[in-house]
């Protein structure tokens, strides 16, 4: 089932969100996205109407989307395009200096470190650790690979929030369970393989490259 929200203004008069569905949080960096492009290109404003027509959805949904979270549009006017992704950075955490540490620093794991810029998403990341010894010692993105078995020892006097999974399958679970009892919050997961994370609320966000094929494959195949 989805987390499902609505908001109430506490006795402060701020807005309070519950809990909002997975649809509606899957749709946020969508949001953010768009909103820096649009930004980048020098709009100032956009009205709900417009900005779902540029991103293939409603304006009912774009204004119900964002009611989750409170009242950003100005009736007659609508949406500050700096304000409202402002406003979406802040929703997804982004300002709240998250940070990582990277499980798997092979091919996939080396190309994640020198090509995806985690700090414009609003993480930090910390360490990288391996256990092979052509990969343990060399610099990649400015860190310094780490072996494996200093994991524990490094998140004790360094927490993180995140650990992101690019080892083989075979070390994926043992790999995630050392993630979890090591007390981070969340595992961003390049293994392929669905984990068994039940203990502590850890999350885990799962990518998997195939499916977005798979589902392309179906679409040009079906002709849809």
């Amino acid at each position: 089932m989805g987390r499902w929200s609505h908001v109430e203004s506490g006795s402060d008069g701020k807005l309070r969100k519950g809990r909002v569905s997975d649809a509606v949080i899957r749709r946020l960096p969508r949001y953010f996205r768009h909103l820096t492009d649009l930004e980048l290109a020098g709009v100032v404003r956009i009205s709900s109407s417009a900005l779902g027509q540029s991103m293939g959805l409603t304006a009912s949904q774009i204004r119900q989307d964002l009611s989750c979270f409170g009242e950003f549009g100005q009736q007659g006017y609508g949406y500050n395009v700096e304000n409202l992704r402002r406003e979406i950075a802040d929703i997804l955490g982004m300002r709240q200096g998250h940070t990582a540490v990277l499980l798997g620093a092979g091919n996939l794991g080396r190309a994640l470190m020198e090509n995806f810029h985690f700090e414009r998403s609003g993480f930090t990341l910390q360490a990288a650790f391996d256990v092979c010894p052509e990969v343990v010692g060399v610099k990649m993105a400015g860190l310094t690979v780490r072996h494996a078995n200093t994991l524990e020892e490094y998140l004790q006097e360094h927490p993180c929030d995140v650990g992101v999974l690019t080892v083989p399958r075979s070390a994926a679970q043992c790999s995630a369970d050392r993630l979890i009892a090591s007390g981070v919050k969340g595992i961003w997961n390049f293994t392929n393989i669905e984990l068994q994370h039940g203990a502590g609320g850890v999350r885990v966000e799962n990518v998997h490259f195939a499916d977005s094929l798979l589902t392309l494959s179906y679409l040009i195949s079906e002709g849809v």
